[in-house]
C-alpha cells in the first residue's frame, strides 16, 4: 500500500512537467495555424497567459518533487526537454508569426538567425544547468551556490523578457502612442533575441527567487508588500503589456545591476560577492559545469 502512495506522490510532479509542455505545445501549435503578421494582440496576449501558466507549471512540479523527495534523473530530464519547447521554442515561433516580413529578405534571414540563436542558447543554458546540478551533488560548496544564484539568465524569464516585449510591441496602448515601421520592430526583436540568448549562456549571475531576503521591520515589510501587490496587480489589470515587459526585463538587468554595484564599492567589498561573474575560459567552465 506504501510503494502505490510513493509511486502517486513520484507521478504528480511529472503530470505538473506535463501540463506545462502540453501548454507550450498548444502556444506552438495554435501560432502556426495564423498566417505570418496576423497576430492581434488578443492572440498574444492569449499565448503570453498560457506561456506564464507554463512558467507556474515549472516553478510547481520542483517545489512538489522536493516536498515529497520524489526528484528523479527521469523527472529532471523530463522538466528539461519541457522547458526546452515551452521557453526555448515557443517564443522565437511566436515572435517569427508576429512580425510582418516578407520571406526571402535580408531581414527575414536576420530575424530568424536571431531566432535561432535565442533557442539554441536556450537549450545550451539547459544543458550547462543539468550538469551543474549534478556536480552540485557530490560538492556542499556548489550546491549552496547553486541554490543562491544562477549562472546565466533562467531560461523561463528569459522567454518572459522575449514575449513580454514582443506583446508590448504590437499592444494597442503602445501603438496609439508610437507607429514603428514592420523594419524598426522586426530589429528591435531581433537585438532582444540575440541579447537574451547571450544573456542565458553568459557567466553573469541571477538571484534565486527563492532566496531573496530583505531585512526591514515586520509591520514595514507587510505595508511594503501589500502596497506593491497592490499595485502590480492594477497594473496587471489596465496595463499587463506595459507591466509584465517592466518586470521581466526588470529581472534581465539585474545581473548587470549588481556587477556595477560591486564594481563601484569595490572588490575589496564583500557586498554582493556572491554576484560577482565567473571567469569565462575553459578550464573554469570544465570545473565548475
Amino acid at each position: 500500500m506504501e510503494a502505490k502512495k510513493m509511486k502517486k506522490i513520484a507521478l504528480l510532479p511529472n503530470v505538473v512537467t506535463a501540463f506545462g509542455l502540453s501548454c507550450g505545445l498548444f502556444v506552438i501549435f495554435r501560432i502556426n495555424m495564423i498566417s505570418v503578421g496576423e497576430a492581434t494582440p488578443q492572440i498574444l496576449s492569449a499565448m503570453t497567459g498560457i506561456l506564464l501558466l507554463a512558467a507556474f507549471a515549472d516553478l510547481l512540479d520542483g517545489a512538489i518533487a522536493r516536498a515529497f523527495k520524489a526528484e528523479s534523473e527521469f523527472g529532471g530530464l523530463f522538466d528539461s526537454l519541457a522547458d526546452a519547447i515551452s521557453f526555448g521554442v515557443a517564443p522565437s515561433v511566436i515572435i517569427l508569426k508576429s512580425l510582418s516580413v516578407l520571406p526571402g529578405t535580408n531581414l527575414s534571414f536576420w530575424v530568424t538567425m536571431a531566432a535561432i540563436i535565442y533557442s539554441l542558447c536556450g537549450i545550451l543554458r539547459l544543458v550547462r544547468f543539468n550538469v551543474s546540478a549534478m556536480a552540485a551533488k557530490s560538492n556542499s560548496e556548489l550546491a549552496q551556490a547553486h541554490k543562491k544564484h544562477f549562472t546565466g539568465l533562467p531560461i523561463p524569464a528569459a522567454a518572459a523578457a522575449a514575449v513580454s516585449l514582443n506583446l508590448f510591441l504590437f499592444s494597442e496602448d503602445f501603438k496609439s502612442l508610437v507607429m514603428l515601421s514592420p523594419t524598426t520592430e522586426t530589429w528591435i526583436l531581433s537585438i532582444a533575441l540575440t541579447l537574451l540568448g547571450y544573456c542565458m549562456i553568459s557567466r553573469w549571475k541571477y538571484p534565486s527567487v527563492k532566496t531573496l531576503e530583505i531585512r526591514v521591520a515586520s509591520f514595514r515589510m507587510v505595508f511594503l508588500t501589500v502596497l506593491a501587490a497592490v499595485l502590480i496587480f492594477y497594473g496587471i489589470l489596465h496595463y499587463f503589456a506595459l507591466v509584465f515587459m517592466a518586470l521581466s526585463w526588470s529581472y534581465v538587468c539585474l545581473a548587470w545591476t549588481f556587477a556595477i554595484i560591486r564594481m563601484i564599492a569595490g572588490r575589496k567589498s564583500k557586498t554582493l560577492e556572491d554576484f560577482e561573474p565567473e571567469p569565462d575560459d575553459l578550464e573554469d567552465e570544465h570545473h565548475h559545469d
